[in-house]
């Protein structure tokens, strides 16, 4: 039986395990058992990482048999049915305190249930999104663990030992109890759906209107990151337009076939909002925009299809003004994606009774995740400045900018509504704003239609109470039970 020396497990060594594994070794006072379902894999790791001194176990009693108690283990397999077993086989093998941890990208219902399941034997589960891909599970990522309090006693120690650091600070905090932790990692790529969806569209209306490479293109990105757009994003768009193809020699972003992957969690995070009540448009439209590019079937029939009579070009005098314009309405309509992605958290914590520090969460984003950002110290300050704002967008930084930008944010719209080039992210984005600023919608005359076809009955401005016109009858108002 092999002596209890490892501290942390990781289960699962495909890519991310494996990085994360390395990640957790490399850091002082860590001791790390490994298992992976093919002992191949975790041969492969111990040959080519000695310097780790992984703990390698052949089975599951052999791992658990290797970690100190309170057991700790990190579970890196496929969501869905993979994780379910895995979670088995642990619960199996684990004793009451233990804790066993999902850091894959598990859809948060399903961590609930998992959380609830695994309470019973007195062992304890935490969901935890983990953010940065590859590279920062092996460097250091952004980590949203939920669970309880109790498992944040030894697993905030190990995760904060490999969490990225930002402005001195690890890039990991408690976000909530059963599924927080994934529910905020859902949201966080929903955001990064709407910020890469955005930037895709600044670099098509600058390509498409000033008739600039790619490469011209990526020194124009490159510059907006010296400023208020500085991100991860920015930076890595910048790269991708530079790269050269070797085969061809064309811009590899020319040779790239126009249709968007996704893995769910941009549908998983608009569908959560739309059963909170949450308007999260500029998400959804980013995400039906990949699901509009992944149909070329669809897009070759449709493309005799009329568009505007004349070309679309911006006169060499108009060229720095248009691209500012374009920086400005790109920089607006990532305020409103951000707003939009922390009402959606903020809901769901009241939905799910979860206590969520939003200023916590946008510090612990500022590293290692995929859409770390200057940006976010702001989101930081406005809600340390007021911890129960309610609409970010509103607090003074951004309401400034959005002021500064909205001109141009409008300009761009129009420009590329007559132009016919497509930008979703950028007109929703608009639209929402000019939605929640306005003193009176027409979602009045909504409720007029729905009481006539439904009964659904309507409230009045002028008095309290709630009233129903007799359509088919004579059209006479009466009060009507409150059924909301």
């Amino acid at each position: 039986m092999p002596e209890a020396s490892a501290n942390i497990g990781v289960v699962g060594l495909a890519v991310m395990g494996s990085n994360l594994a390395r990640n957790l070794a490399s850091r002082e006072g860590n001791t790390v058992a490994i298992f992976n379902r093919s002992y191949e894999k975790t041969q492969t790791l111990l040959d080519e990482h000695p310097e780790a001194g992984f703990v390698p176990a052949h089975s599951y009693q052999e791992f658990a048999d290797s970690l100190q108690k309170p057991r700790t283990a990190i579970i890196m397999v496929k969501a869905g049915g993979p994780t379910d077993a895995v979670i088995d086989a642990l619960v199996e093998v684990f004793e009451p305190g233990d804790i066993i941890v999902d850091g894959g990208n598990a859809y948060f219902p399903d961590t609930i249930r998992r959380e609830k399941a695994v309470r019973e034997t007195g062992i304890n589960f935490v969901g935890a999104g983990i953010s940065g891909g590859e590279e920062g599970a092996l460097t250091g990522p952004s980590i949203m663990p939920g669970g309880s309090d109790e498992s944040w006693v030894t697993l905030g120690p190990i995760l904060k030992s490999i969490a990225a650091i930002a402005e001195g600070e690890p890039c990991v905090t408690h976000i909530g109890h059963d599924g927080a932790g994934h529910f905020v990692k859902m949201v966080h790529n929903g955001i990064e759906y709407a910020d890469m969806q955005l930037i895709a569209e600044a670099y098509d209306l600058i390509r498409r209107g000033t008739g600039k490479s790619p490469a011209e293109i990526a020194e124009i990105f490159a510059e907006w990151n010296k400023g208020e757009l500085e991100s991860y994003l920015i930076e890595i768009t910048a790269e991708v337009l530079r790269q050269v193809d070797a085969s061809t020699g064309k811009p590899l972003v020319d040779v790239i076939l126009d249709q968007a992957g996704a893995k769910g969690t941009g549908a998983w995070t608009v569908q959560t909002a739309l059963s909170l009540g949450v308007p999260v448009s500029g998400i959804a439209e980013a995400t039906f925009a990949r699901s509009l590019s992944s149909h070329p079937e669809q897009r070759a029939v449709a493309g005799g299809l009329p568009g505007p009579d004349e070309e679309f070009t911006v006169s060499d005098e108009d060229t720095d003004r248009f691209i500012e314009d374009v920086r400005l309405a790109l920089y607006a309509s990532k305020i409103v994606a951000y707003s939009q992605g922390f009402d959606e958290i903020r809901a769901g914590a009241a939905e799910y009774g979860w206590n969520i520090d939003l200023g916590a969460i946008s510090k612990i984003w500022r590293g290692g995740c995929i859409i770390r950002a200057q940006f976010l110290n702001r989101i930081a300050d406005a809600y340390a400045a007021t911890p129960d704002l309610p609409v970010l967008m509103t607090a003074p930084y951004f309401a400034e900018a959005l002021a500064r930008g909205q001109a141009s944010w409008r300009r761009v719209v129009v420009t590329a509504a007559q132009a016919g080039i497509p930008s979703p992210a950028f007109s929703s984005s608009l639209s929402y704003y000019d939605g929640i600023r306005a003193d009176r919608l027409p979602a009045a005359l909504v409720q007029g239609q729905r009481d006539f076809f439904g009964a659904h009955t309507y409230k009045r401005v002028d008095k309290p109470g709630t009233f129903h016109t007799l359509w088919s009858g004579d059209r006479t108002e009466i009060e009507a039970e409150d059924t909301h």
